[in-house]
């Protein structure tokens, strides 16, 4: 059995900073630090952050006052940052900045009398956080039949954004029945979609042509990770989510002479690594390779408070 990792995968920059905001926080405040949701959505990585004691919340009442609060990366409805920043508590947004760039173009948006309809999957936080930036005024479609069922808006008053970790294959195809319905529908300057979920998707494409079989490595709470599912099976190459190696049923792998492996946004390296010495201890694995190219370094400032200078002291 060949087994081929895509690249790029795994961590992308803005969970790499979420992260790090937490264990900065720990650091610097001790424990206990609140974080409003999980930080990202990964079993393994909230885990191990609640050992070394963060603790998650969904309901800001749940956190004491003067006690040290952060945002995940997903972002959080104005309302409920508002609420925060009213009480006595020390605050880190460790929401990532690509996702803040929708949430100003909402802004923008609406103070310019668009009414604004977002690409995204209902329920999902990171929608949620971008439709509470204004007090109404946007309607979420997921599909073209949602963007059919729509109610007739003129062109020129209605504008659009995407969650950042939608499919890109699914965003286009929206955005073009968008585009027919509303001719002159105002558009982001710049894609939504993040560059960390665009290069993983097409990375999949890629492994789609090279092997029998895909593991998806991270959590099925994680959008950007559903996604390289999805892309996969589009491929025409069956594809199953994991969230480690302890969810691999040997079954799947029989007659299987290539498989490959690729982590969502929020997977450590780490998991990857226990799912190739799970394989290389149970099938003969001749040759384990990498396919693509590294991602280019983009790493996010930290917020003030969380320096380095502040770790050192």
């Amino acid at each position: 059995m060949q087994v081929i990792l895509a690249q790029p995968r795994g961590f992308c920059a803005g969970v790499t900073r979420a992260i790090a905001i937490v264990e900065r926080a720990l650091a610097v405040h001790g424990a206990p630090i609140f974080v409003r949701h999980e930080i990202v959505h990964n079993k393994t990585v909230v885990s191990d952050l609640k050992r070394r004691g963060a603790v998650f919340i969904e309901k800001l009442e749940d956190v004491p006052d003067g006690a040290t609060l952060v945002f995940s990366a997903h972002g959080i409805p104005r309302s409920e940052e508002l609420r925060a920043r009213s009480r006595n508590l020390t605050i880190y947004d460790a929401t990532c900045p690509l996702v803040k760039k929708v949430h100003r173009e909402v802004v923008r948006m609406h103070q310019q009398g668009k009414s604004i309809i977002m690409i995204g999957h209902t329920g999902h936080p990171e929608v949620e956080g971008t439709m509470g930036q204004i007090d109404g005024g946007i309607q979420i479609v997921q599909n073209v039949s949602d963007v059919m069922a729509l109610d007739d808006i003129p062109g020129p008053d209605c504008a659009y954004v995407s969650q950042t970790t939608v499919s890109v294959d699914d965003a286009k195809e929206v955005i073009d029945a968008l585009r027919s319905k509303f001719p002159g529908i105002i558009e982001p300057k710049k894609s939504d979609v993040c560059y960390a979920t665009q290069n993983r998707q097409d990375a999949v494409k890629n492994l789609a042509r090279n092997v029998d079989l895909i593991l998806v490595i991270g959590s099925v709470t994680s959008s950007n990770t559903n996604r390289l599912r999805e892309v996969s099976e589009r491929q025409g190459v069956h594809a199953r989510l994991i969230d480690s190696a302890e969810n691999i049923d040997p079954g799947w792998l029989e007659g299987i002479e290539s498989v490959g492996i690729t982590a969502g946004a929020s997977a450590p390296e780490t998991l990857v690594d226990g799912v190739v010495r799970y394989l290389k201890a149970h099938f003969d694995v001749t040759r384990v390779s990498e396919l693509g190219e590294k991602e280019n370094r983009v790493a996010f400032p930290m917020p003030k408070g969380l320096w380095d200078s502040d770790i050192k002291n």
